[in-house]
């Protein structure tokens, strides 16, 4: 089973954190120089998360400005509340306008980093209507504790007090659309105590066990970890190995671009200089060597697939005859933005860890020269390098950007 689809439960006052972040919808709190839910669509994209449902509330209009701004080519939606319903009427008015059948639901005010595929899997093998995500605890007094038994099946939800160790309800969900909205509920419920408690009076609500990292940024003490937990940490060359990713844009990196027009033949196609000899160094420098490039020039039928592939054949060829290697290529030909595949969003590199499993992102580097292949990076947990071969405008610090070069040829030199 694959999830597509999340609903984020967007809409909280952040009352604890009035002090820290006034004015602003809980999930908005800054976070590592982001707002918190940045983190969160990122993490959930990382995990095959392509369609989003935002349940939103107080200060709606923030927070759709923010994805409007920043995430321009999420496909995504929102829902509003005219008055608070509840975490259970915020879930059924949602579930309303999904168009998965199984979808996950989420907090926008936490982070819980579930594996979604095991989660799924677990799902689906248990038939279930709704299942948790659960994450192991110790020494907490602020959740309830949730026990189930060997089946994963959910016997009891306990009242709140200090435990030393234990399960608590991590606020993931994989839910059954279809069968979550055949319950007649009214406009305005609650989600924990109307169904779930239910589910689990009926001995139907299965859960899973993940001990993935887990914040709630509603604490004012998970607020300010969070600062330093979500914090990337400096990218340093030096720190390179052979367990390290790198994933490079194509026009303008490795051949001279063509503003405003695309290459077309494998005769336009031409090297920036030096480039195919590069690639040898960066052969022995890290595990994999991959290109993500758009080519809507495709999409728009302008030229073929199989023009696009002979150009990469001459790409591939030389770099190879230099020495250099070439692991895959990727390449995004759709004409619309919110496409996955298309950068600045992440299919590409998803397809990449799914065709590589050993890549690990939190030690890859993305390097480009427009925005949106930084953005990019980002979005897939990597690090950035901006090339200025096109755009010398460009400086830091900038958010998206960990290191500036002139070119290719000074990334590698500074290796």
């Amino acid at each position: 089973m694959s999830i597509k689809q999340a609903i984020v439960l967007a809409g909280g006052l952040g009352t604890r954190l009035r002090e820290a972040v006034p004015d602003l919808p809980k999930c908005m709190a800054p976070v590592a120089g982001r707002p918190f839910l940045y983190h969160v669509i990122n993490y959930l994209r990382r995990q095959g998360i392509t369609s989003f449902i935002f349940s939103l509330g107080y200060k709606h209009e923030v927070i759709e400005q923010y994805l409007k701004d920043e995430f321009h080519t999420l496909d995504y939606q929102c829902v509003i509340e005219t008055e608070p319903l509840g975490t259970g009427g915020a879930i059924q008015l949602s579930c309303r306008h999904a168009s998965e059948k199984q979808v996950l639901v989420t907090n926008g005010d936490t982070l819980f980093k579930v594996n979604l595929a095991e989660l799924a899997s677990f799902h689906k093998a248990q038939n279930a209507d709704c299942t948790l995500a659960l994450k192991p605890m110790k020494n907490f007094d602020r959740y309830g504790m949730v026990e189930i038994n060997k089946k994963g099946i959910v016997e009891s939800f306990r009242e709140k007090q200090f435990y030393t160790d234990g399960l608590i309800n991590g606020g993931v969900y994989l839910l059954n659309v279809e069968c979550f909205l055949a319950h007649s509920y009214p406009l305005k419920f609650s989600f924990e105590k109307d169904y779930l408690e239910q589910q689990v009076e009926q001995g139907t609500l299965s859960a899973q066990a993940q001990d993935g990292y887990f914040i709630d940024i509603g604490i004012p003490d998970d607020y300010n970890k969070a600062q330093s937990d979500l914090r990337t940490p400096p990218l340093h060359l030096n720190a390179i190995d052979k367990s390290w990713t790198l994933f490079l844009d194509r026009d303008g990196v490795i051949n001279e671009d063509k503003p405003g027009s695309y290459i077309f033949s494998p005769e336009e196609f031409i090297f920036m200089e030096g480039a195919p000899a590069l690639f040898k160094k960066l052969a022995k420098t890290f595990r994999h060597t991959i290109v993500a490039t758009n080519q809507r020039g495709v999409g728009r039928g302008l030229m073929t697939e199989e023009m696009l592939s002979v150009i990469h054949q001459k790409m591939t060829g030389a770099i190879r005859d230099a020495g250099g290697n070439i692991d895959a290529v990727y390449y995004a030909t759709s004409i619309h933005n919110n496409d996955v595949q298309r950068k600045p969003n992440p299919g590409m590199a998803l397809q990449a860890k799914k065709d590589f499993p050993d890549i690990d992102f939190s030690r890859s580097i993305m390097i480009g020269n427009n925005i949106s292949d930084m953005q990019f990076g980002r979005s897939a947990g990597m690090y950035t390098v901006f090339l200025t071969t096109t755009n010398k405008e460009i400086r830091l610090p900038h958010p998206d950007i960990d290191l500036i070069f002139n070119s290719l040829h000074d990334f590698v030199k500074a290796l």
